[in-house]
């Protein structure tokens, strides 16, 4: 028999995890802004602070309104108290077990298993749940799944991937306006074998730091994922109910058709990546779903 694991332990271990990773993307802009720092041409570090003023300003923008943004953008409507009781019903009881106020609760028209959560913390937040996850789930499996999107509430992770969306876009914007002042550049700083060393140290770290914080980013993202469902138990007391909506949204078929209801840039929100990709890797957004099923059988 496998061995048991608390909720609590889950809880603790992956948030420490995921600080540790944000903390690793902070390494890499402090790595990145040194070495460019020592081979930058001129003007570089006030075209920087201009964009990154820019770019902050659009992140706030888009965090203060990621509720309205992402119900937008997959047309979701309010629900409605007569026709989707179960929905309030679940939401009310889930509200009272996490001790947060109620949600908004909305409804997107897709047949598929899924919900997602937003809003920049409890008193704004929303819960958008498609038709499919109303018909096809029952008392406990959707008290699971409200318990999953209330996790993430709970444990402010809109804030929090906020803030690593800010340190991704940081870094992509400083090995991105490196790059391109190496076209303009007139520094004699380059000149010289120590200078064509930093410089060529400045393009390769330039070029991967990016794609390694982005990497980082989604690492962070499935260690969340991990979180709420440890947390959703927490709420819940009770494990089988997410991990039965988890194995029916595993084995449910989903029309191409219906994928097209969903946005890319909204897709790794929900409790599972809308568009059914079969291979779980290091660019997934999500953890892989028999994982999360064997980890909730064990609580």
């Amino acid at each position: 028999m496998a061995e048991r694991i608390s909720f609590h332990d889950q809880i603790r271990a992956n948030k420490l995890k995921s600080f540790f990773l944000i903390a690793v993307i902070f390494v890499f802009f402090i790595l990145l802004g040194w070495i460019i720092a020592l081979a930058a041409p001129d003007f570089f570090f006030i075209i920087m602070i201009i964009s990154i003023i820019f770019s902050l300003s659009y992140v706030l923008i888009s965090y203060y309104n990621s509720d309205k943004i992402a119900l937008a953008s997959v047309k979701a409507k309010p629900a409605n108290k007569n026709m989707h009781a179960k929905f309030f019903h679940a939401a009310e009881s889930m509200s009272l077990a996490s001790g947060l106020p109620m949600p908004r609760l909305f409804v997107m028209h897709s047949e598929q298993i899924n919900a997602f959560a937003s809003g920049r913390n409890p008193e704004n937040a929303v819960i958008c749940a498609t038709d499919g996850c109303l018909e096809k789930l029952d008392k406990q499996e959707l008290e699971g799944v409200i318990a999953h999107e209330m996790s993430h509430v709970a444990n402010y992770d809109i804030r929090f991937m906020t803030l690593v969306a800010v340190a991704v876009g940081m870094v992509s914007i400083l090995a991105e306006l490196f790059l391109r002042s190496l076209w303009f550049s007139s520094s004699d700083k380059g000149r010289g074998k120590g200078g064509a060393i930093l410089i060529v140290l400045g393009i390769v770290f330039a070029i991967l730091a990016p794609l390694f914080a982005q990497l980082v980013s989604l690492a962070i993202s499935r260690k969340r994922e991990f979180t709420a469902d440890a947390t959703a138990v927490k709420f819940t007391r009770y494990p089988p109910g997410l991990a039965k909506a988890l194995k029916k949204i595993k084995h449910e078929h989903v029309s191409e058709q219906d994928k097209h209801h969903y946005s890319k840039a909204v897709a790794p929100l929900f409790i599972s990546d809308p568009f059914k990709k079969k291979i779980q890797n290091i660019f997934s957004t999500h953890p892989d779903v028999d994982l999360r099923i064997e980890k909730l059988e064990r609580m």
